[in-house]
C-alpha cells in the first residue's frame, strides 16, 4: 500500500466565506480556493501530484572589513549595488510590467460566506470568478476594487457541471481597466506563470511568480508552482505579457495540515471561452450545477453510500467523492470513519476556513480514519473519495462527536433544532430556509436537506409545514432517485405531505423546497 498521500478539495481557494459544497440532483463542491470557508492561491491554481545569491557578510566581518573610515589599515567595505543587473533585471522588469499591467484589474469577491478573487474582463464589468467562490449567494455579491471601493455585482451565469466558473456583473461600470485573454492553446510547459488575488481574503493584490509545470488539455488544466493559498480562487494565472491564461481553483496538498505545497491548479482558456461564449448567447446557467450535499448525522449511525461513475471528481486526479456536510462548534471533539470493501478509502475535511486535513489507511487496512478536535465553529464539508482515479463501490461512512467541551466563537450558521421526538416519530426537525440554503438549478428556488433511516415495507408520512412559504417536498432515495414529491397536501393548503411503503432498507434523502424563488421562512419537517 503506497503512503498515504496529499490530496486538494474541490472549492475551493475561496476563504472562510469562500465555502465548498453545493446542492443535490447534480454536482457539488469545489472546495475550493475561497478564503471564508473553501481556498486558494494567488492569482494561480497549483497543480496536483543555476543561479545562487552571493552570501551577504556577516556584522564581524564588516566590521574587520571597516567602515571605509578608518584609515589605510581598513579596507573599505562596498556593499552590493542595489540597482539589479543583467538577467535579474531583465526578470523583475517584466514582474513590475506584468503586476501594474494586470493589477487594476483584479478584484476581490465577497458573499456573505467567502471571500474569493475574479478578473474584470470587458470594461462595463463583466467579472470572471470560480462558481464555488459565489455559491449560496443570492443573486448579488460585493465587488472590491483594487483601489478599494466597493460595489455590486450581479450574478450573470455559472458554467456546465464541472467546470468551476462563473461570471458577475458590477452594476453602473464604464470604463473598468481589463485583461485581455491569451489565445487558446499558447501556454507551454516552462513558461513563466503570474498570479495575482486576495490570499485569505486579507492581502488584496498579491503577486506570486512561478512556472507552468503541467498542462493537462484533456481536462482543461493548467498546473503551476507559484505560490497560492485560500481567497485566491477564481483570479487570474497571467502570461509574460500580462494576458489571462487560466482562472485558479485548487490546490494539492499534503500531509494533516492541507497547506500549500507549491502545486495548485488553474483553468485553462479553452474552457473560459466555451463558457464565455455561452454567456454571450444567453446560453449560460443562471444558478449553480447541483451536486449531492448530504447532512452528515453526528450520533454514530453508519450510513451507505456509493462513488460511482457520474459522480464529481478531485481535479486533481480524477478520483470520485460524495460531499457531506455537519454543522460544530469549536472545542468539539470528532471521529469520521469510511470504510469500503471495493476502493481504498480517503478521507477530506474542510473547516468553516477552507483549511484542510485529510486521511488514507489511518483506519486500519484501506479504510480512513479523522479524529480530531474541531478547530471552528461553523459549517464543515467531508468528502468521502477514493485513494485512486475511477475507483467506484459501495462505502460505509459513520461520525460521532465526542464529549469535548465546545469551546463558545461566532459562526456563520446554527444547526436546525431537532425537538424531542414522539414516539413512533424518526425524524422531527425545525429549520429554516435563508441565505445558507441550497438553490435549485431549475428555478433558483432555496431548499435543504434532511435525511432519515428506513426499512423495506415500512409505510412512513412525510409531512413539512410552514407559515412562512409555500412549500414544496420531495422524497429521493441514498443513490438520489427520486421516490415521490409534494406541493399542496390540499387546496387551499400550501402545505406537503408524503405518505409511501419504503422499497427498501436504508438512508433515505428529503429535499425541503420552496414552491417558488421568493420562498423562505421557517418550518417543521416531521417523518412518522
Amino acid at each position: 500500500m503506497p503512503q498515504s498521500r496529499p490530496r486538494p478539495p474541490l472549492r475551493f481557494p475561496t476563504t472562510p466565506g469562500d465555502r465548498g459544497p453545493w446542492p443535490i440532483r447534480t454536482s457539488l463542491l469545489a472546495l475550493l480556493l475561497t478564503v471564508a470557508p473553501p481556498s486558494l492561491a494567488q492569482g494561480a491554481i497549483a497543480p496536483p501530484k543555476g543561479h545562487t545569491a552571493a552570501k551577504a557578510p556577516t556584522v564581524s566581518e564588516i566590521r574587520q572589513m571597516g567602515t571605509g573610515h578608518g584609515g589605510t589599515d581598513s579596507p573599505k567595505f562596498s556593499p552590493p549595488p542595489l540597482a539589479p543587473q543583467g538577467k535579474q533585471a531583465s526578470d523583475e522588469a517584466v514582474n513590475v510590467r506584468v503586476y501594474e499591467q494586470a493589477a487594476p484589474a483584479v478584484v476581490s469577491i465577497r458573499t456573505q460566506t467567502a471571500t474569493g478573487s475574479g478578473t474584470i474582463l470587458t470594461p462595463d464589468g463583466l467579472v470572471l470568478t470560480n462558481a464555488h467562490v459565489i455559491d449560496g449567494a443570492s443573486g448579488t455579491v460585493t465587488v472590491i476594487l483594487a483601489d478599494g471601493q466597493q460595489v455590486t455585482a450581479d450574478i450573470v451565469g455559472y458554467a456546465d457541471r464541472g467546470v468551476d466558473l462563473a461570471v458577475v456583473r458590477i452594476r453602473n461600470g464604464r470604463n473598468l481597466p481589463t485583461v485581455k485573454i491569451a489565445p487558446t492553446e499558447s501556454v507551454r510547459v516552462g513558461q513563466r506563470a503570474f498570479v495575482i488575488g486576495n490570499p485569505f481574503g486579507r492581502f488584496q493584490g498579491t503577486f506570486t511568480t512561478g512556472i507552468v509545470s503541467r498542462i493537462d488539455r484533456d481536462r482543461g488544466i493548467i498546473q503551476t508552482d507559484a505560490a497560492i493559498n485560500p481567497g485566491n480562487s477564481g483570479g487570474p494565472m497571467l502570461n509574460s505579457q500580462g494576458e489571462l491564461i487560466g482562472v485558479n481553483t485548487s490546490i494539492f496538498t499534503s500531509g494533516r495540515d492541507g497547506g500549500n505545497i507549491g502545486i495548485g491548479f488553474a483553468i485553462s482558456t479553452d474552457r473560459v471561452q466555451t463558457f464565455l461564449a455561452a454567456v454571450n448567447t444567453g446560453r449560460a446557467a443562471a444558478a449553480p450545477p447541483i451536486a449531492p450535499t448530504l447532512p452528515l448525522p453526528l450520533d454514530g449511525r453508519t450510513l451507505a453510500g456509493r462513488l460511482e461513475d457520474g459522480d464529481r471528481t478531485l481535479a486533481s486526479d480524477d478520483s470520485y467523492f460524495d460531499a457531506y456536510t455537519f454543522d460544530a462548534q469549536a472545542g468539539q471533539g470528532i471521529t469520521i470513519d469510511l470504510s469500503s470493501s471495493d476502493f481504498d478509502a480517503f478521507l477530506i475535511l474542510l473547516d468553516p476556513n477552507g483549511e484542510q486535513i485529510q486521511d488514507d489507511d489511518g483506519g486500519g487496512g484501506t479504510n480512513a480514519r479523522l479524529s480530531l478536535t474541531l478547530p471552528s465553529t461553523g459549517r464543515y464539508t467531508l468528502m468521502a473519495n477514493s485513494y485512486e482515479p475511477d475507483e467506484t463501490g459501495s462505502y460505509q461512512l459513520r461520525a460521532q462527536l465526542s464529549g469535548a467541551s465546545p469551546r463558545p466563537s461566532p459562526g456563520p450558521s446554527t444547526p436546525p433544532t431537532r425537538p424531542p421526538a414522539p414516539s413512533g416519530t424518526l425524524l422531527q426537525v425545525q429549520g429554516q430556509l435563508n441565505d445558507q440554503s441550497q438553490v435549485l438549478e431549475t428555478d433558483g428556488s432555496l431548499f435543504n436537506e434532511h435525511i432519515f433511516e428506513g426499512q423495506a415495507g415500512q409505510t412512513v408520512t412525510i409531512s413539512l409545514t410552514s407559515n412562512d412559504f409555500d412549500t414544496f417536498l420531495i422524497l429521493m432515495d441514498a443513490n438520489g432517485d427520486g421516490l415521490d414529491a409534494n406541493d399542496d397536501f390540499s387546496e387551499g393548503n400550501t402545505n406537503s405531505q408524503i405518505v409511501i411503503t419504503l422499497p427498501q432498507t436504508g438512508t433515505y434523502r428529503i429535499v425541503v423546497n420552496a414552491y417558488d424563488r421568493t420562498g423562505r421562512g421557517n418550518y417543521v419537517l416531521t417523518v412518522r
